[in-house]
């Protein structure tokens, strides 16, 4: 019952405007989006905006602003409009009660008066008897006499669908064939008793009205799949649906102590990476191997190398685990290939008010440009940008203490004499003399380089780690140089 060989694939993306994008949101979202451009088809952007307590504008701007951010076109949705709009369930609620109506009229689904109370009641006692507790089918064949009886008691009914009495079969794309008996799937709720339609009924309607081809969603879905199909099927005879759509249920994304990943756990919002300065082509490289790979030596590759290669069919099954020290290697690895004059441009708003430490007006575009190519090939991700140049740009530099503490050993004060005695003579337009420079002073104190350059480091950046020391020198100047590694002198001798 799937979509016809050949058939013009259309996937869609739909989340609910509530709170920061996930990071397995994401997933979600660059797997149909890959898929569809690997496949040549359309890429619907719905937004699931029924929820009127969770959901709100300030989302849903956010939603669209990170769809654009990582990349992702769409076909048909938000701001481009298409041939099914409007693309947001809340301008799409007469639509649903028509379908349900329907439903109702043809005795696929049918009106429920029990009350939560007896539901729990009822359920306990299926448990208790080692049955299962999912709905017994109490209102299913209500006579009219007896509806009329609840009515008069004030009762406000639901909608159910009305599921078969039979096993259901179906072929996710990912998981391969899986069946669910009838006694595990029972009848379900699809309208709420103040005429509000849910989740279980919009999203299948919808799919079904834009023609949906291959559904691609997440692994906690997957136990919905039965009542949707069973669904599709009775839209279908409604001629609401022409055909029930491929399914392929994603792997969980899992955090810390093998618990899927939540909008609770820090390093699940995409804000936060953003805000770190991860770049788009990094993270969704990262992303897209949790659950699939372009090949088994290859990690890092660009998303047009993935669209090219990209099949639902090899996605894993099997949990991934989201990695944060694997996603910023991955990330290091995209910014080292980015071309030099486009790295300068992204480091932009960490040299900048609020993220710069430094005023303005000390901010020097010819020593940025200068130093930017040292630092390309340091920097895990663009927000480090700040405290690997801030030795430039301040007044002096920031000294992490522990960093002092750590250089600034006995016998530091000796050294830097003879190493600025040593820098003063050399030539400051060459980083290899001030290297000469450095290791001269260091072997007239019985010192190798390493450990000889260390108090030179943290006196002229403030730090024990960072750019290449001596083209760090060279872009400073030897004026401001030797002028810190004298306060150095003064701080140690006091």
């Amino acid at each position: 019952m799937a979509s016809a060989p050949g058939s013009p694939v259309r996937v869609r993306f739909c989340p609910s405007p509530t709170g920061n994008p996930h990071v397995g949101l994401v997933r979600t979202a660059l797997f149909n989006w890959a898929f569809a451009r690997h496949q040549q088809g359309t890429l619907v952007f719905r937004i699931e905006d029924t929820d009127a307590a969770r959901d709100s504008e300030e989302s849903y701007d956010q939603l669209l602003d990170s769809m654009r951010w990582l990349g992702f076109d769409w076909d048909e949705g938000p701001e481009i409009g298409g041939p099914h709009a409007p693309y947001r369930q809340s301008q799409r609620m007469d639509i649903y009660k028509d379908v349900a109506h329907k439903l109702l009229d043809a005795g696929r689904a049918y009106r429920c008066y029990c009350s939560q109370e007896e539901l729990d009641t009822r359920r306990e006692a299926a448990r208790a008897a080692g049955k299962p507790s999912g709905y017994d089918g109490h209102c299913r064949d209500l006579t009219d006499a007896q509806a009329e009886e609840y009515k008069a008691q004030g009762r406000e009914p639901i909608v159910r669908f009305r599921m078969p009495d039979e096993a259901l079969t179906f072929t996710d794309l990912v998981r391969g064939e899986i069946t669910y008996l009838p006694e595990n799937v029972p009848d379900y709720g699809i309208v709420r008793a103040n005429g509000a339609p849910l989740y279980t009924l919009v999203n299948p309607v919808d799919d079904a009205l834009m023609e949906i081809t291959h559904v691609l969603r997440g692994e906690d879905l997957l136990s919905s799949t039965p009542r949707q199909i069973a669904l599709y099927k009775a839209l279908i005879e409604l001629g609401v649906a022409k055909e029930i759509p491929a399914f392929g249920h994603l792997p969980y994304v899992m955090g810390e102590g093998n618990k899927k990943l939540s909008k609770r756990d820090p390093q699940s919002s995409l804000n936060l990476y953003r805000e770190r300065g991860f770049l788009p082509e990094g993270l969704l490289n990262y992303l897209s191997l949790l659950g699939w790979s372009l090949s088994a030596d290859q990690d890092i590759f660009t998303i047009e190398e993935m669209v090219a290669a990209f099949d639902v069919s090899d996605v894993n099954p099997n949990p991934a685990r989201f990695d944060l020290k694997k996603c910023e290697a991955i990330n290091a690895d995209h910014i080292r290939l980015l071309e030099i004059k486009d790295f300068t441009e992204r480091c932009r708003p960490w040299l900048k008010a609020p993220a710069a430490p430094w005023a303005p007006e000390d901010f020097d575009e010819a020593k940025w440009q200068t130093i930017a190519p040292h630092a390309q090939t340091r920097v895990k991700v663009l927000s480090e940008i700040t405290d690997n140049v801030d030795f430039l740009f301040l007044p002096e530099p920031v000294f992490d203490e522990a960093s002092w503490t750590k250089a600034m050993k006995e016998g530091s004060d000796a050294l830097l004499s003879t190493a600025r005695e040593k820098l003063d003579a050399a030539d400051w337009t060459s980083p290899e003399s001030l290297k000469e420079a450095v290791l001269a002073a260091g072997e007239a104190h019985g010192l190798k380089l390493g450990k000889a350059q260390a108090p030179v480091r943290v006196a002229v950046t403030g730090r024990t780690v960072g750019l290449p020391l001596f083209e760090s020198l060279e872009v400073l100047g030897k004026e401001k140089a030797l002028a810190r590694i004298d306060a150095a002198l003064a701080r140690l001798a006091a």
